[in-house]
């Protein structure tokens, strides 16, 4: 796409067309306003803003209890903690996600064990985990718990993944960092297991700057969430400082950790989850652009539509056999255009860590590392203007066309 005031070529000197960034949070004058309030009050710690923040959600995806927490990292911890899960067991999970799904399962002395994806979905394949599972208790082997990651905001297929609950005695935590606010069933996604866990992070559909939040029915698992958030203490700390004649004392009853958000991000939160139906029809207009526009491009795979979904990351394959180029190339392309792209996900089992560690090869995974080696999110946030977008558009057809076999 050429840029009218300047005669050079995308990405040389003197290129000055505006980037396009890959996502950005929406914040406007209202969080600006809450956040001032807190810091007002003289409260900036967890209290009860926060406390308002978890009742709110809680009562929007419909779960008796909601934890608000650090990051969704902590949440995933936090809640595998509670289930039991710990040294020697093995947490299902899938390759085809962030760092932090299987790593949290090492903080507690577990082992991950991967389950290739459904290539449509990009989402865990639940008739191979019905495979490993059944394996995994031939071997012996103690499954604690597995955790279906909701992949760019489509629900898994959270029914088979129920089933398989039933039948093997495995509790479920749900990876919904992606799927706010969407349902599966009637549902929320994230409600659908014994846990949920959602982010916060300033690129997710809503966000409180770093923060996440646990949902869950079962109150022994949210009793031991709120205390082992809090090193382990036995009382919150705005009970023990606002209530009249509250007592200082306090006990520790477990090692704990601290993981708690404080009420300068829940005042955030609050606000952005009044916004969050809001923002999500506003990613569903610009995926609908997207899909009339890319719609036919033989060097694309587009992502099937979904109602159910909610379109946290909008992720295409790249046909290289159609481009004189691989997907890096592709990248690399539209990046000179100012057209800010990611890739999700690097497998984990192409890790060094858990390749090492576990003697995996790329080749274990074959679903998982094909779909990776195509894929590429396209800029996708509510804060994305019509301008951005079509300039996203014409940047990936001006390659396509550029660079055709």
């Amino acid at each position: 796409m050429k840029n009218p005031s300047s005669k050079t070529a995308p990405g040389q000197p003197g290129w000055e067309t505006p980037f396009v960034p890959f996502a950005r949070p929406s914040i406007g004058p209202e969080e600006e306003e809450a956040v001032v309030a807190v810091l007002r009050s003289g409260w900036l710690t967890t209290g009860e803003v926060t406390a308002r923040f978890e009742a709110e959600f809680a009562a929007v995806v419909g779960a008796r209890h909601a934890l608000a927490i650090s990051s969704a990292t902590a949440g995933l911890h936090l809640a595998l903690e509670a289930l039991g899960v710990g040294p020697g067991s093995v947490v299902l999970t899938t390759p085809y996600t962030f760092a932090a799904t299987a790593e949290v399962a090492r903080y507690l002395g577990a082992d991950p064990v991967f389950v290739d994806i459904d290539r449509a979905t990009l989402n865990i394949d639940p008739v191979l985990l019905e495979t490993a599972l059944e394996q995994l208790s031939r071997a012996g082997r103690k499954v604690s718990a597995m955790i279906p990651v909701h992949v760019a905001g489509l629900p898994c297929d959270m029914d088979a993944i129920g089933h398989l609950s039933l039948r093997y005695g495995v509790p479920i935590v749900e990876d919904a960092a992606h799927a706010f606010p969407v349902r599966h069933g009637g549902r929320f996604a994230g409600t659908l297991g014994d846990a949920g866990v959602y982010s916060f992070y300033p690129t997710k559909s809503i966000t409180t700057g770093e923060g996440g939040m646990v949902v869950t029915d079962r109150d022994e698992v949210a009793t031991r969430i709120r205390i082992m958030r809090m090193h382990g203490i036995d009382r919150d700390v705005w009970n023990r400082y606002t209530e009249p004649g509250a007592s200082w004392k306090y006990d520790v009853v477990a090692p704990g950790y601290k993981y708690n958000l404080a009420d300068l991000a829940s005042a955030i939160g609050r606000v952005q989850l009044a916004k969050a139906n809001a923002f999500l029809e506003r990613r569903r207009s610009i995926v609908r652009r997207y899909m009339n526009a890319l719609n036919g491009l033989d060097f694309l795979t587009l992502p099937g539509w979904a109602e159910n979904h909610a379109w946290h990351l909008f992720i295409v394959r790249v046909n290289s056999a159609a481009l004189k180029m691989d997907r890096d190339g592709f990248i690399a392309e539209l990046q000179r255009r100012g057209i800010g792209v990611s890739v999700h996900f690097i497998p984990l089992h192409t890790m060094s860590y858990y390749r090492e560690r576990y003697g995996l090869k790329p080749e274990n995974f074959p679903v998982s590392l094909a779909c990776f080696q195509s894929a590429v999110s396209l800029p996708l946030s509510a804060s994305l203007t019509d301008d951005d977008v079509e300039r996203v558009i014409a940047a990936v057809v001006e390659v396509g066309a550029a660079f055709r076999a």
